[in-house]
């Protein structure tokens, strides 16, 4: 199978998953026939697993939670365990053991029994593919021959490159507040409705631009939450490249850092619970940081633009984007204060995840 075509695969299973249908993961150990625990409800549920005897999928993260896993199991964000279905667990009650949110509003019944997984592999790809589709990485399991409305193979999720069939899909000039001489970039990829979009402010020359790569983030950027210092970083950003000779700001499409809008916001309660951001997003089963920076890079090189000053205060970013071929020639600081509700999380930021200015 091509690079594109395994591309095209794991898209159509993305979104399936998306829609609540079932899929299929194929791996040299076995393949295994999913259903999103998320997605289950009355009318799915029995549609794909008559008997009620379908067991659960969670990560060893979750499952550490449950007294399933050990922390070393946990330490790794794809090590799968399957969990037994017992007779009350159904739809509620499967979501209420895969959602950590739910901890405290609905006791977890038990004990729960972990059982032998014979295909591993099989395993890890279906939870690494919940994750590139923003959902919760759970899934019930069955043995019936049901119809699946995806199959994707193990090594099209573990090679899964969200950059690669990126194509620019339109421009327009757009005045905006700061620079009324730029232009919006639309970039589109194919079986992923996400458009990336790239705001190139001012008028190119020969110089190395300032870029700023921009996460999505709905809560900041759009209704000004106090949580993050999304919302201001975009606006600072976007001032200085308007001061810049010119410069691009991409907006990524990578709410959450990777791990979607719903999941975001279930961090934001966990971390009402006492958790900060870091183990929000572990006890949810994804990683630190899931955002995919192949496809930045891959944005900037449809631009014709090889060599950047990039502003930013994760020095990750700088390493990532080298790897994939753009050359940083400048890590530029991006200074914004702290307000009393997001004082934590810029702490964090930089205490564990390496931010500095």
């Amino acid at each position: 199978m091509s690079g594109a075509a395994a591309d095209r695969s794991v898209a159509r299973a993305i979104d399936a998953l998306r829609r609540g249908w079932p899929v299929e993961v194929v791996a040299q150990d076995g393949r295994l026939r999913l259903l999103s625990v998320e997605s289950a409800d009355a009318q799915s549920l029995p549609a794909f697993d008559p008997d009620a005897r379908a067991d659960l999928l969670i990560s060893a993260a979750r499952a550490q939670t449950l007294r399933l896993a050990n922390q070393r199991e946990a330490a790794d964000p794809e090590s799968p365990v399957l969990v037994q279905r017992e007779p009350w667990i159904d739809a509620a009650g499967a979501m209420a053991l895969a959602d950590p949110v739910q901890d405290l509003a609905t006791p977890l019944k038990g004990p729960y029994r972990a059982l032998p997984l014979e295909a591993r592999e099989a395993a890890r790809a279906a939870l690494r593919l919940a994750r590139q589709a923003g959902i919760l990485p759970a899934f019930f399991v069955t043995g019936h021959d049901v119809a699946c409305e995806a199959a994707v193979a193990a090594e099209a999720i573990d090679l899964y490159d969200g950059g690669a069939q990126l194509m620019i899909a339109t421009r327009a000039r757009l005045p905006v507040s700061v620079a009324e001489n730029s232009e919006i970039v639309a970039f589109r990829t194919p079986g992923d409705p996400r458009e990336q979009v790239a705001l190139i402010i001012g008028k190119r020359d020969g110089s190395v631009p300032v870029v700023r790569l921009h996460s999505e983030c709905l809560t900041g950027d759009v209704f000004g939450s106090l949580k993050c210092d999304c919302g201001p970083q975009l606006h600072s950003a976007m001032h200085r490249i308007a001061e810049a000779n010119w410069g691009v700001l991409l907006y990524l499409r990578q709410e959450g850092r990777g791990i979607g809008l719903i999941n975001k916001l279930r961090a934001y309660a966990l971390q009402d619970q006492g958790f900060d951001t870091v183990d929000a997003n572990v006890r949810l089963g994804f990683a630190i940081d899931a955002r995919d920076f192949s496809v930045a890079s891959q944005m900037l090189k449809l631009l014709a633009i090889p060599r950047i000053r990039l502003l930013t205060n994760n020095p990750a970013k700088v390493a990532r984007l080298e790897a994939e071929g753009i050359d940083v020639a400048e890590r530029l600081a991006l200074a914004i204060p702290a307000n009393p509700h997001n004082e934590r999380y810029l702490d964090t930021k930089r205490d564990r995840t390496g931010h500095q200015l």
